[in-house]
């Protein structure tokens, strides 16, 4: 399995890197499919609770990357969250409330596409939050975060690091392109405009919240490809787990033919391709 790797250094700044051809992408990505099956497996047969936290400014790729880990996985092990704005009721609970009926039971891997850290970056730039409950989150998600894991979850937190350039590149793709139209929200323009408003939130949020029982890893996420396969590297890395055995299937001769099916007029559809 994958060795555990070195914690990243702090600097953000994207190198030129060559593009990564299709076929070497999906030649690599097709390896790690198979550990995070074997992942699964194991956090089944251990029983381990699993919470990774995806944040990072609109269009960073958080969205494709959480796909990538997903795709070949079980839906009712690798648990997506993205929770909508909160509603009367919701607003009206304490500000974790929400986000603690989603962490994972045993078993169980929840992957948050976005999460509590809402209150310490888009919230208060965006004015869905005042400034003294942003810093009140900030003061207190330390220790929250060291109390989950003394309950036994493995808690992982990924920050993917855009740059301007790319941001505006991906963010006017959606505009042209209609499979992508829903990404583009009133949000997303807005937040376009608060780069640096966005930076120092999230320099606040790493001083508060980079602690040593719950670090934040950076991924640097210009190149799609480049850092969907360096996440789940090292997402693998981190979680100790063992391949396990498993009996070779045999699927067997089938007979067929002893009933004969009923003349039904099946409504097919249309083939038109």
């Amino acid at each position: 399995m994958a060795k555990k790797q070195a914690k990243g250094g702090k600097k953000m700044q994207n190198a030129t890197v060559a593009k990564l051809g299709r076929k070497a992408y999906e030649r690599e990505l097709r390896r790690l499919h198979v550990e995070l099956v074997q992942l699964q497996r194991w956090v089944v047969h251990a029983g381990l609770k699993v919470c990774i936290v995806f944040e990072g400014r609109d269009g960073a790729g958080k969205g494709g990357v959480i796909k990538a880990i997903t795709e070949r996985v079980s839906p009712r092990i690798f648990r997506v969250v993205a929770l909508p704005a909160p509603s009367e009721r919701e607003r009206g609970q304490m500000y974790m409330q929400r986000y603690f009926n989603q962490l994972p039971a045993a078993g169980e891997i929840v992957l948050f596409d976005r999460s509590w850290y809402n209150r310490a970056g888009v919230e208060p730039v965006l004015g869905y939050c005042t400034q003294e409950e942003a810093q009140k989150f900030l003061e207190d998600i330390a220790g929250i975060e060291r109390y989950m894991i003394d309950s036994g979850i493995i808690l992982l937190k990924y920050w993917l690091e855009v740059t301007p350039e790319e941001q505006q590149r991906r963010l006017e793709d959606r505009i042209d392109d209609g499979r992508k139209m829903w990404k583009l929200s009133p949000s997303d323009i807005k937040s376009y405009h608060r780069w640096d408003d966005y930076t120092r939130a999230r320099d606040n949020m790493f001083k508060a919240s980079d602690t040593e029982w719950a670090p934040w890893h950076v991924a640097r996420s210009t190149h799609k490809r480049r850092v969907r396969l360096n996440l789940i590297t090292h997402l693998l890395s981190q979680i100790p787990y063992e391949e396990l055995s498993q009996e070779t299937v045999e699927i067997g001769e089938r007979k067929i033919g002893a009933y004969v099916p009923d003349d039904y007029p099946f409504k097919y559809i249309p083939e038109r391709f």
